[in-house]
């Protein structure tokens, strides 16, 4: 037997994106996630990813499982920087509603990094599922731990500082 589950609409107005991104600056992390997806187990994951500056989003690649992730900014804007296996910078774009750019598209095993350059950012993203959590081979090796502070506060400072010149 089937389960019948009722359809949902939603829709991504200014109202949602004001909501989502007063939570993120009331965060821990200065970012939340908004899941249009009713389960991280669905073989798609659409969700709303509202951020502030100083939230720190480590250098990562989605190579294991291989993830492909696609990314629009609604409003605001991050710099994405795509890394070489090295550590060198490949390419650095700003992202955002009104610069040029307004998304990007990052196929599985690319080095890649966002910082964000306003506050209140909202980017939708799809990504493939089942959601699974970054793995430790998935983080650059280059890229400051979580929990060092210090140097979290000084990569983010560099970063923020390379789009300054963009």
């Amino acid at each position: 037997m089937r389960m019948s589950v009722e359809p949902k609409v939603e829709f991504i107005d200014d109202h949602l994106m004001a909501e989502v991104a007063s939570q993120a600056r009331e965060a821990a992390r200065l970012r939340i996630n908004y899941n249009f997806h009713r389960t991280t187990d669905e073989p798609v994951n659409r969700l709303l990813n509202a951020m502030n500056r100083g939230s720190y989003l480590p250098v990562h690649r989605h190579l294991s499982p291989d993830r492909c992730e696609s990314s629009i900014v609604l409003r605001g804007r991050v710099g994405l920087t795509i890394y070489d296996d090295s550590g060198r910078v490949v390419e650095r774009r700003v992202v955002g509603s009104d610069s040029g750019c307004c998304g990007f598209d990052i196929e599985a095993g690319v080095w890649h990094g966002l910082v964000v350059l306003e506050d209140d950012t909202v980017l939708f993203e799809v990504k493939q599922g089942p959601y699974a959590p970054i793995t430790p081979d998935n983080l650059a090796p280059w890229t400051p731990a979580v929990d060092d502070k210090l140097r979290v506060e000084a990569f983010i400072k560099e970063l923020e500082q390379s789009f300054e010149q963009i």
